[in-house]
């Protein structure tokens, strides 16, 4: 996952988003690429492809007046054709997805 020499190395299961002049430019898939870098393009990060879990534990009350605690385990992922949105519009991906299910 370095970039020297104007190349960048991004990870199997792992995309890296490139901008160019901080600009969203594209979705770079797994392997070598050139990035010139004096030309304004960089990596502005990189999103995991890979299934992720999260465990949520919540308590609540029944009718009965008998507090439970429920655990939810939620698996999710980003996909491939949607990273920009996943990169760019959610800022903590965990906690949003806490708040989901506490909903």
């Amino acid at each position: 996952m370095g970039n020297a020499f104007c190349c960048a190395q991004v990870e199997q299961s792992t995309v890296a988003i490139k901008e160019t002049w901080g600009k969203f430019d594209e979705i770079l898939e797994p392997g070598c690429h050139f990035l010139p870098f004096c030309l304004g393009m960089n990596i502005a990060g990189y999103l995991s492809l890979r299934v992720q879990q999260l465990d949520v534990r919540c308590e609540t009350k029944t009718k009965d007046n008998v507090f439970v605690t429920v655990v939810a385990s939620i698996q999710y992922r980003a996909l491939a054709d949607k990273a920009s949105d996943a990169y760019y519009k959610l800022s903590n991906t965990r906690a949003q997805i806490q708040a989901y299910v506490f909903d």
